[in-house]
């Protein structure tokens, strides 16, 4: 994933940087740095980022949906969120 695809991302999900870095278990100066190109995500990360991607595609309000999780409940319910968006319902 590269820098303008993070940012990109980032956006559409209606993430600050540090909401992001919190779900990503970084710090949000990382994020800015991912962002800008100086760094990139590890391979896991950059799973995570593509996952958060699915969910956005699979479901458009998730990201406001994690955000207020975040607030509200922790990183832990925010992540479910999004990660459930991304695999679908299994029933």
């Amino acid at each position: 994933m590269v820098s303008r695809d993070i940012a990109a991302l980032r956006r559409a999900l209606g993430f600050s940087q540090t909401q992001l870095a919190q779900l990503l278990g970084v710090h949000p100066l990382t994020i800015s740095k991912w962002e800008r190109g100086v760094l990139c995500p590890s391979d896991h990360q950059a799973a995570l980022l593509k996952s958060f991607a699915k969910a956005r595609r699979a479901n458009r309000q998730v990201g406001s949906e994690a955000a207020d999780a975040l607030v509200a409940a922790g990183v832990i319910v925010a992540l479910f969120l999004l990660l459930r968006a991304a695999v679908g319902d299994a029933d």
